[in-house]
């Protein structure tokens, strides 16, 4: 599994090809031989590289519609080269790696990375994330943008207007009741709202001592169906005395963004700003 012929280019934003083609970089061979062979498996054209430095060479003899990186590789890690494919490229990339410190996180989404999947990783998780990005890729090079009525945070999008729910491009599952909880989580992404909000919001009842159970309940539920389709961090986190909130951005939740032990946060009201 080496590098594929292909025409002479520099690295631009482009729609994905009919045979999408993918840059897949990791120092372990048999970690970098089992994900090419992932995609492989589904139609894809795979370049497979083992060091930084035949990334390099590889992007500069042809164009890629996705890379996927791993971070800790000898010399030149996987920060510095998403940093220098950045320079001549806006095609997504995916860090795939063992690290899953929170701050690893940041350094990856501030040097422009648009996904971050842990190690070990399940294949049909991995598979999915890539498909959704060069989904999102392809849109964006044709100038297709969401609807009006479709609000997006950590992989998650949710069309109002059509009553539908994804989570990385994979359609959710969802009561009624889990369907407007999340709208209502997704639309204030980054900011936490109360129990009482979410119960006003999602039931149209006011908000008594007995409805933080009710809210709590339907909360846990709607987590279980998240985490079937990603249960590498905690999309829906707790913010105890307040509410519940989803992170804001575009990415995968940070990896420090899992929830206590399930309880209900004790919230009477609307909250002003995140609990310290």
């Amino acid at each position: 599994m080496g590098p594929m012929d292909a025409p002479s280019a520099t690295a631009t934003a482009h729609a994905p090809a009919a045979r999408p083609r993918l840059l897949v970089v990791d120092d372990e061979r048999a970690i970098a031989d089992l994900v090419a062979g992932i995609f492989e498996a589904e139609g894809m054209e795979v370049a497979t590289c083992y060091g930084a430095a035949e990334a390099l060479r590889a992007l500069e003899e042809r164009s890629f519609d996705l890379a996927i990186i791993d971070i800790m590789m000898p010399g030149m890690d996987g920060f510095e080269l998403c940093g220098r494919l950045r320079a001549t490229s806006d095609m997504p990339v995916v860090f795939l790696s063992a690290k899953d410190e929170e701050a690893d996180l940041v350094v990856g989404f501030a040097l422009g990375a648009d996904d971050y999947v842990t190690k070990p990783f399940r294949p049909r998780e991995l598979l999915a994330r890539v498909k959704a990005r060069l989904r999102r890729a392809e849109r964006t090079a044709q100038g297709v943008g969401a609807s009006p009525g479709v609000v997006e945070a950590c992989g998650i999008s949710v069309d109002v207007d059509a009553h539908t729910a994804h989570l990385h491009d994979l359609p959710l599952s969802l009561t009624p009741k889990e369907f407007s909880l999340l709208a209502l989580l997704v639309g204030r992404a980054g900011q936490p709202v109360s129990t009482a909000e979410l119960y006003e919001g999602a039931w149209e009842e006011p908000y008594d001592s007995a409805a933080s159970n009710t809210v709590m309940v339907h909360i846990r539920h709607l987590r279980q169906k998240l985490a079937a389709v990603d249960s590498s961090s905690e999309l829906i986190q707790t913010v105890w005395g307040v509410g519940y909130r989803v992170p804001a951005g575009s990415g995968r939740a940070g990896a420090g963004a899992r929830h206590p032990a399930e309880g209900a946060p004790a919230a009477a009201g609307p909250s002003a700003g995140a609990a310290r």
